[in-house]
């Protein structure tokens, strides 16, 4: 073979080599955009209907899991994968690590800062208020329900709802609600109240509508024994785990747009029945 023609093999095959070799780099390189999308659990309580629950198809759903569905649209490099569970294990499970964010209608308490991150921006609004039997209605607030001596249904002390009552009490140690810890992170508190158990309890909105005023509710059947009378409205958070400040603020950027779009105003109004955001400015927590 003379040189000439050696050459122009040589030449070819480097060629071909160059090619696959670019093949390749294409091929690594999208593996490596696929490494860049980090994939997170995102624990969330799934019987708090209408707030997180898991539904008859097996799909995650409810307002909070809604907002943090529309969060993850705005952040391609994570991918958010839904995992139902209980209130006590989201909250032991994204301090150990196990999730890396939560949510479950969090309140906001000063112990909770020290085992989690609370982003910027918050997630939601909740209507908290007193279930009561129907000759009751007339008691509207935490200070109606204290001068009347009434006994509220326990909370447990790990419970942020215990935490509203306590802040009430201490700023009002002249009329203070009788607060009592429970050993259950909560108690059947229509029940109690409907069997007389108590005075009154705690609940969150949404749940009451679900249990007592929807037709298929556990308790449907007294919902002309009992009312729910708002005390506060109060914002609500995901709770991230101490490690993951970078995801805690990626989120904060998605959600304030989310907000500016009226993206949480239209889940309020679908999933609560009404655009809880309408009263942000008197909300004091």
């Amino acid at each position: 073979m003379n040189m000439k023609k050696y050459l122009q093999l040589a030449t070819v095959g480097l060629a071909s080599m160059t090619i696959l070799a670019a093949c390749s780099s294409g091929g690594a390189s999208t593996s490596s955009e696929d490494e860049d999308v980090r994939k997170v659990k995102v624990a969330y309580d799934q019987a708090s209907k209408p707030i997180s629950w898991l539904d008859d198809k097996g799909n995650a759903t409810g307002y909070d899991v809604e907002v943090m569905k529309l969060v993850d649209e705005l952040l391609p490099e994570y991918e958010f994968e839904y995992v139902g569970t209980t209130s006590d294990d989201l909250l032991i499970g994204v301090e150990q690590g196990k999730y890396q964010v939560g949510v479950k209608n969090a309140f906001w308490t000063e112990e909770r800062t020290a085992k989690f991150i609370f982003p910027q921006e918050f997630l939601g609004l909740s209507s908290a208020g007193l279930v009561l039997k129907k000759e009751n209605e007339h008691i509207k607030t935490l200070a109606d329900f204290a001068s009347a001596g009434f006994s509220l249904a326990p909370i447990a002390a790990n419970n942020a709802q215990y935490t509203i009552i306590a802040e009430y009490n201490d700023a009002n140690p002249d009329n203070p609600v009788k607060l009592e810890a429970g050993d259950a992170f909560t108690v059947d508190v229509v029940q109690w109240v409907n069997e007389g158990r108590v005075g009154g309890g705690v609940i969150i909105e949404g749940p009451f509508q679900k249990q007592v005023l929807e037709e298929d509710g556990p308790y449907y059947n007294l919902k002309d024994e009992v009312v729910y009378n708002e005390f506060a409205v109060i914002k609500t958070w995901p709770l991230f785990n101490k490690k993951e400040q970078e995801f805690a603020d990626a989120y904060d950027k998605a959600i304030k747009q989310l907000k500016e779009d009226k993206k949480t105003n239209e889940l309020s109004t679908e999933y609560y029945g009404r655009d809880l955001f309408e009263v942000l400015d008197n909300v004091n927590r």
